[in-house]
């Protein structure tokens, strides 16, 4: 039987603070991104799989739409935010076709800013512990059995609120005193909603060397808001209020990857295509609250490394377009006050995924 992909987590992705990086509070969700490790012959024989990957990034550019803010570098006023992620799944192959995927991501973030600490010197807030949880069901479409060139699953999932959406620290004031309140949305390690997932990953073989890959993938958030403050610790402003602004939103995102790879032994070696967004209006529920809406388009090169019962990866998407697009509260703003309004969102140029799976 000709090779198959298993379609295993990076992050995370998707989530992956996929998962895009930054501001633009792309989620580590087990399983929400993804890695095609091509697997031999014996990939039914083996019932399971584990994957671990890390994934880095560190944002401090600011955009507007898809204009950078370079004066917020030459001021030293940028925000800046480092993440770590180690996404963890287990994957039971359940028969030739289906098979079942637990993952969840372990999350470290830190971040330094002026304009939450009174704006006179930079300060650091931070999170670490789980993140969101996702079990997910993978069905081939196609049958592998016939060992046809073309391939195409399919997954349907659900996200549980396993990370800590409330996560607090302290806040300097103006006055020089500490207020503790809940960090910004962007390191928050989790976004309180219950969530569903759904995929789509295809794999079409040209020759014994070249093939090319495909993934989509969709989180549906249907809450609202989680009623987190995004006063850090304060009250909420009138015009907060009046915009929609005073509480965290828990936003519908997505990915879309496709690219191709070169396969020479052991090695394998892949370029392709990314995007990244969170959307600024949900497809159920309402949109109401604070969210960072945008996307990241990359290009993504990566290698893998096969041995018999192992992978190993390395995937480093560099930014190539990013845009922080209108937000709920931005809408709202424009439509009361008449002039329109769009906030900004710092973004990474690239991000670090290494990682291996291991079936057994």
């Amino acid at each position: 039987m000709r090779p198959i992909i298993v379609i295993l987590t990076l992050t995370f992705f998707i989530h992956t603070k996929s998962i895009a990086q930054g501001c633009v509070a792309i989620r580590s969700v087990g399983g929400m991104c993804t890695i095609d490790n091509l697997f031999g012959a014996d990939s039914v024989q083996s019932k399971w799989s584990f994957n671990a990957n890390t994934r880095y990034f560190n944002s401090f550019r600011h955009f507007v739409g898809t204009d950078e803010q370079k004066q917020r570098i030459a001021n030293n006023t940028q925000v800046i935010n480092h993440s770590v992620n180690i996404d963890l799944s287990l994957t039971r192959i359940l028969s030739k076709r289906w098979s079942i995927t637990f993952g969840i991501p372990i999350i470290s973030n830190t971040r330094t800013s002026l304009y939450e600490h009174g704006g006179a010197s930079r300060h650091l807030t931070s999170s670490f512990g789980l993140g969101d949880a996702r079990i997910t069901a993978y069905h081939w479409l196609t049958d592998p059995a016939k060992g046809g060139k073309f391939s195409l699953q399919a997954g349907l999932g659900i996200k549980l609120p396993t990370g800590d959406f409330r996560v607090q620290d302290h806040f300097h004031t103006s006055t020089g005193t500490k207020v503790l309140g809940p960090v910004d949305q962007s390191i928050q390690l989790g976004d309180g909603g219950t969530g569903f997932t759904l995929e789509l990953n295809a794999h079409r073989t040209l020759s014994r060397t070249i093939s090319l890959y495909g993934n989509f993938f969709y989180l549906l958030n249907p809450r609202e808001h989680n009623g987190v403050s995004t006063a850090r610790g304060g009250t909420p402003a009138a015009t907060a209020i009046l915009y929609g602004s005073d509480v965290m939103s828990v936003p519908d995102q997505y990915m879309i990857r496709f690219g191709a790879n070169f396969t020479f032994n052991r090695l394998t070696f892949s370029a392709g295509y990314r995007n990244e967004r969170v959307t600024s209006k949900d497809l159920i529920g309402g949109s109401y609250g604070f969210r960072r809406p945008g996307f990241v388009a990359s290009v993504e090169p990566g290698v893998t490394y096969s041995l018999k019962k192992m992978n190993l990866y390395a995937y480093v998407p560099v930014a190539v377009l990013r845009s922080r697009t209108q937000s709920y509260a931005d809408l709202e703003r424009t439509r009361i006050t008449g002039i329109r309004a769009q906030g900004d969102a710092a973004f990474a140029d690239l991000a670090v995924n290494i990682g291996m799976s291991v079936r057994f």
